[in-house]
């Protein structure tokens, strides 16, 4: 959705060519968001999103476009068995729907809070996305390259439970959240 302040819909929003989406309706296709952070150069919004089991995504949103849910995924249906024949509509999304950035297979990490590291903290990080997971209990590390990422790297894995949200603080360190009973924030120090 994207409104203004006063629930109005911007001028400028997409219009979709079915015309069943509402006005407000800036893309579409999206399952399950959980995080999202603006990129530091390109100003473009990029979100994390649950697929069903597996398929996690990450993606770049943009308006008028169609992100493939329900009828695409690299996950697979609940109660199936995890592998390529299993996958939503075969998984692939292009041509008919954008491709995400990069994407979980076999199983769900579940992505969550997301922030891009702008600070001079972690050298030879700089500009890279990090993303928090419920389910994968990881701090991922993503080296990324205008709208493409490079590598994928898991930090923290089951070491501090579910990490719910990721930010950078005005002091340049990553700080992390934790959920449940137990939850905790902290900085990661390289």
């Amino acid at each position: 959705m994207r409104i203004n302040r006063d629930g109005s819909t911007p001028g400028d929003n997409p219009l979709f060519a079915s015309g069943l989406a509402l006005p407000g309706i800036w893309s579409l296709g999206h399952r399950n968001v959980q995080g999202a952070a603006i990129h530091p150069v390109t100003g473009e919004l990029w979100v994390s999103e649950h697929g069903p089991q597996g398929g996690d995504e990450i993606n770049v949103v943009r308006a008028g476009r169609n992100y493939g849910w329900p009828l695409r995924s690299y996950g697979c249906p609940y109660g199936a068995t995890p592998g390529e024949a299993c996958r939503v509509g075969g998984g692939v999304h292009a041509p008919d729907f954008e491709e995400p950035l990069s994407y979980w297979v076999p199983t769900s990490t579940a992505p969550s809070g997301m922030a891009f590291n702008t600070g001079t903290r972690y050298p030879g990080w700089e500009g890279h996305l990090f993303v928090g997971s419920l389910a994968g209990q990881t701090l991922w590390r993503l080296g990324v390259d205008n709208e493409h990422v490079l590598n994928r790297e898991a930090l923290l894995s089951n070491v501090i439970g579910r990490i719910r949200d990721v930010v950078l603080g005005p002091d340049g360190w990553l700080y992390v959240m934790t959920d449940g009973d137990n939850a905790r924030i902290y900085r990661i120090e390289r």
